[in-house]
């Protein structure tokens, strides 16, 4: 796994995504407007990214069975509390089905 040619790559320099990146103007120059989330720390990165998308106006879904947090116990808060405010919450083999043909 890794970057492959064509693929846009972008260098985090805090906990979320967005911020002091280009990752915002990559997604509208090349009109998404849904992202995909998962990520290594569930209430940090992966929190601090869908924030920040929340406000931009993208729609979010988050792979829930595809991140983790310190504890299972924050993990969970942040998926039962935060996610389902700002985006859909699902398993990773749900999303897979519906993006891939059958």
């Amino acid at each position: 796994m890794g970057p492959k040619s064509g693929d846009f790559v972008i260098t985090k320099h805090q906990w979320g995504a967005f911020y002091g990146t280009e990752l915002e103007l990559a997604l509208r120059r090349r009109g998404i407007s849904t992202i995909a989330l998962c990520g290594i720390a569930t209430n940090i990165g992966v929190e601090s990214t869908a924030r920040f998308a929340f406000e931009y106006g993208f729609n979010q879904i988050f792979a829930e069975d595809a991140m983790a947090a310190m504890s299972a116990e924050e993990h969970a808060l942040t998926v039962a509390k935060i996610f389902p405010r700002i985006g859909l919450v699902r398993k990773t083999s749900d999303i897979l089905e519906d993006l891939l043909p059958n």
